[in-house]
């Protein structure tokens, strides 16, 4: 292993090493799971079994996007579901006097 004198090192050669090592350590977890996973699907095989069969599949549950609560007084192609940041035009039109129930979807 090579010995380094950290404190001899430049502050972006201290940096790329860090990258360099980052890097390698990624790489190398990486190989140790494709080769871990190599192993248990050998196995899985050799007692008849697919590995999905015994670990199960996972579905991601989706969420329906959430229905338009709000719609822009001008340009109805605009809508906002309450959910999350406010768009600009809605905090626009609450500036200008509107409110939130002004600008409903009925």
């Amino acid at each position: 292993m090579a010995d380094f004198d950290l404190e001899a090192l430049s502050l972006s050669e201290l940096k790329k090493m860090q990258k360099d090592v980052a890097k390698a350590i990624s790489s190398y977890q990486d190989r140790q799971k494709a080769e871990a996973c190599a192993k248990v699907e050998a196995l899985a095989r050799d007692l008849g079994y697919s590995l999905a069969e015994l670990v199960g599949t996972e579905t991601k549950s989706s969420r329906a996007p959430a229905a338009a609560k709000y719609r822009h007084p001008e340009n109805p192609a605009l809508t906002w579901s309450g959910r999350g940041r406010k768009p600009q035009w809605f905090v626009e039109a609450l500036g200008s006097g509107k409110t939130a129930s002004d600008l409903a979807i009925d």
